[in-house]
């Protein structure tokens, strides 16, 4: 199938490695142009290396009131245009209710839920017919996920924030959809993992509650990205996609 991406121009915030990084690499692969992301000036340019022609790097940060701007700024200098944003950023920091401090509740907020909508808001006014913005979200948008508790209260809020922005913007043409990860195996998902005591027990009780037994790569996940962010997804939009080998068990 052809996704329609060749030459299409894309901002992916936070796609310095992970599952940003690996939309970004799913999006070049099938012949887009990405504005790849991330907190590390010097990291960011790194990772568009990597990628080839078709990318370039900016070092910037979500909660930054100004990123917006200047990332789309990019996006058109560049390549000559921008058809659609990716906002995937870090995960917060992980702790129980009594663990989290207001500081580290203060500093997500700003980054992973006022920083996406104002990267959203920004996007939206600079899109034409056929533009697209996604979310990278978290199962925990349907279900909590134990000693995650400020991704479980910032992420269900990121989505009620997409789907009234789907309604909003479904009369220009523009759709917004976001993705529902679970167990990927990234970085950040081995980084939880080993904060259990056994961390291969830990592991492997989440892969038995996956249908498909097995944690996802991030290649998979990158691919359904770029197909939700192609023209060839024109007609799906408010959408809250999981990609997680079946583990949320409900419709």
């Amino acid at each position: 199938m052809d996704l329609g991406l060749k030459d299409r121009v894309y901002v992916v915030t936070g796609a310095t490695r992970g599952l940003g990084n690996a939309a970004a690499r799913a999006l070049v692969a099938d012949g887009a142009k990405v504005v790849v992301t991330g907190r590390d000036e010097s990291r960011a340019p790194a990772a568009a290396a990597e990628l080839g022609p078709n990318a370039v790097g900016v070092g910037v940060d979500n909660a930054d009131p100004a990123a917006a701007e200047r990332l789309i700024a990019v996006a058109r200098e560049n390549f000559g245009g921008f058809d659609g944003m990716l906002i995937s950023v870090g995960g917060p920091a992980p702790g129980f209710v009594a663990d989290n401090t207001d500081e580290q509740w203060e500093n997500a907020f700003e980054s992973v839920f006022l920083g996406a909508v104002r990267l959203a808001r920004a996007a939206a006014a600079e899109l034409e017919e056929g533009g697209v913005i996604g979310f990278v979200l978290s199962g925990s948008v349907h279900e909590p996920i134990p000693g995650l508790t400020i991704s479980n209260g910032l992420r269900p809020g990121l989505a009620g924030f997409a789907k009234s922005l789907a309604d909003e913007l479904g009369p220009r043409g523009i759709r917004v959809v976001g993705l529902l990860p679970s167990r990927i195996d990234t970085d950040r998902v081995r980084e939880l993992d080993g904060m259990s005591a056994d961390p291969e027990a830990t592991r492997a009780a989440n892969e038995s509650r996956i249908p498909l037994r097995r944690y996802g790569t991030p290649e998979e996940f990158g691919r359904v990205s770029a197909f939700l962010l192609s023209p060839a997804a024109s007609y799906l939009t408010g959408i809250m996609l999981p990609v997680d080998g079946g583990m949320r068990h409900g419709f």
